[in-house]
């Protein structure tokens, strides 16, 4: 993994992320001498994160969905079940 120090990143940031997207690799960003972040793709961003947090939330709202009964409600409206629902 290439490292690179973060006064130097500046005036080079195009070529560092040139290379990013070239190689795919991360890249760790240093200052003073000590690793602060790490840059990564946003091919990889998004399949680590992005993806990952959707998935996520799509399983929590599937997952509640199952748990809930529908009945018919005895007071209010259709309209106030989902008003319900979405709180």
């Amino acid at each position: 993994m290439k490292t690179v120090n973060a006064t130097q990143l500046r005036p080079s940031l195009g070529k560092v992320l040139d290379q990013l997207e070239h190689d795919g690799a991360p890249i760790i960003v240093c200052r003073r001498r000590a690793p602060v972040a790490v840059l990564v793709g946003l091919k990889d961003y998004r399949q680590k994160f992005v993806d990952r947090t959707a998935d996520d939330q799509r399983r929590n709202v599937v997952a509640k969905l199952r748990k809930l009964r529908f009945e018919s409600p005895r007071t209010g409206t259709t309209l106030d079940l989902l008003r319900d629902l979405r709180s």
